[in-house]
């Protein structure tokens, strides 16, 4: 099956690699089964691939009687924005998010505008080959309907949102460096940051699909983007991926603001407004801790995971909610990570806070990560952690999503791999050195434990 990679929140793969037309097509009538009727709102990224990746999904739709409305191009939380906006059955957003150019993706979302549930997911696969043999007859197939302002309501909404006074935005007349990757936020993040007045330097925002890098908005890939924001004296960087979940923050002197601090910053920003719960994942910084106690307000840590967060963010009736990789979360808008959201929610924190992004920075808790693998080979990951579990019981363990040990001093988080072998290690502590000291540490405890398994 090539590279197919199957998870709760749909499927991506290699293209002619493992994502194949047939591939395609058993995965779409699934999900057109477990939808059953109705509207599924569909839009895609900008990658290469997504018209012959598109075209089967729609068609194959049209086949099982449901009807397309059919944004285009547009970021995957437009996706999930109209799913929600238009009372739709269901949505697919056609992205493969961070991965590169030979990738795609669908992403399959449920009623709510939301990544399906694990629950869910499983009902869609009980039927799983039967759903290739029932189709509709010639005149109960479904029908396309283009929905092109599907982006622009997306837009809108973030611009309205309570909190955010878009026209002492526009006063300030930041000049931000956009980078979007020449993927979907092409075709929407200029113009975002023009509503807000901003003078924008744009790099890699065309509208080509062709990732120019690694997409991925982490430090190593983002070496020419931190360097011209450095030399291009503008008040910001915004960096997203190719479909605009994700928002990566770069100062003014062309340092990494760092992605954790994203959802950091965020959370310190709306409970500066309204006190309320938190969620984030139990891989994100300490620091939306430190920030919560500030206003007297709780954080829950779910599993790592869009949908986990979301889950919980239902549960606690959060107020703000997002992972430590950029995704941001503010249910007053929709129940998914958001870039447009994030910009929104930084310019005005800026303004505010009337310093610069490094002084906002330095005004913050400070932790740093170090993030490592263990290739286990034949070992078994789960009897693993359960030994780090028993050899740490001791200590404040969180076991729901592999294994969260809590010290005075920092944290780490042990997690198998769903695709390969390993076991990853996040640890978080107050500086660099201190953290990849302590990672290399239980890296080594885990291979001694190997050793005797």
């Amino acid at each position: 099956m090539g590279t197919l990679m199957v998870s709760v929140s749909g499927i991506r793969g290699i293209i002619g690699n493992g994502l194949d037309p047939h591939t395609i097509v058993k995965y779409t009538s699934a999900y057109a089964d477990f939808v059953g009727g109705g509207d599924v709102v569909i839009g895609n990224d900008g990658r290469i691939s997504r018209t012959m990746v598109k075209d089967l999904i729609v068609g194959t739709l049209l086949a099982k009687g449901l009807n397309v409305i059919d944004i285009g191009i547009c970021p995957t939380p437009t996706v999930l924005f109209n799913v929600r906006n238009l009372k739709a059955q269901g949505g697919i957003s056609i992205s493969a998010s961070h991965n590169p150019n030979e990738w795609n993706a669908l992403k399959l979302l449920n009623s709510n505008g939301e990544f399906m549930t694990t629950e869910e997911n499983k009902m869609m696969l009980e039927n799983f080959e039967e759903a290739q043999i029932n189709y509709k007859t010639w005149n109960e197939l479904g029908k396309v309907t283009e929905y092109p302002e599907g982006l622009q309501k997306h837009l809108d909404a973030v611009l309205k949102m309570k909190y955010i006074n878009t026209d002492a935005i526009r006063r300030r007349k930041f000049k931000v460096l956009l980078d979007c990757v020449n993927g979907a936020g092409s075709y929407v993040m200029p113009e975002l940051l023009e509503q807000f007045g901003c003078d924008v330097v744009k790099h890699d925002c065309e509208k080509n699909g062709i990732f120019p890098r690694l997409p991925e908005p982490i430090p190593v890939n983002l070496k020419s983007t931190m360097e011209k924001v450095k030399n291009s004296n503008v008040d910001l960087g915004i960096v997203v991926d190719p479909d605009v979940d994700r928002l990566v923050l770069i100062m003014e002197n062309g340092e990494p603001f760092n992605e954790e601090y994203t959802i950091a910053q965020a959370v310190k920003f709306v409970l500066s407004k309204e006190k309320g719960n938190v969620v984030v994942n139990l891989s994100t910084t300490r620091a939306v801790e430190d920030i919560a106690a500030q206003y007297g307000c709780k954080v829950f840590r779910s599993p790592v995971g869009e949908a986990n967060v979301v889950k919980k963010m239902k549960e606690v009736d959060a107020v703000i909610g997002g992972e430590g990789s950029g995704g941001v979360i503010y249910p007053a808008v929709h129940y998914g990570r958001d870039a447009l959201v994030g910009t929104a929610i930084i310019l005005q924190h800026l303004l505010e806070f009337g310093g610069t992004m490094s002084q906002l920075k330095a005004s913050m808790p400070n932790y740093l990560i170090s993030k490592r693998k263990v290739k286990l080979s034949e070992k078994n990951p789960d009897e693993i952690i359960e030994e780090m579990k028993r050899k740490y019981s001791s200590e404040k363990i969180n076991t729901d999503d592999g294994l969260r040990i809590d010290f005075e001093d920092h944290w780490v988080h042990l997690r198998k791999s769903n695709t390969e072998p390993i076991i990853r290690i996040y640890t978080e502590a107050n500086t660099q050195e201190k953290a990849d000291e302590l990672s290399l540490k239980y890296l080594k405890e885990i291979e001694g434990l190997m050793q005797y398994k």
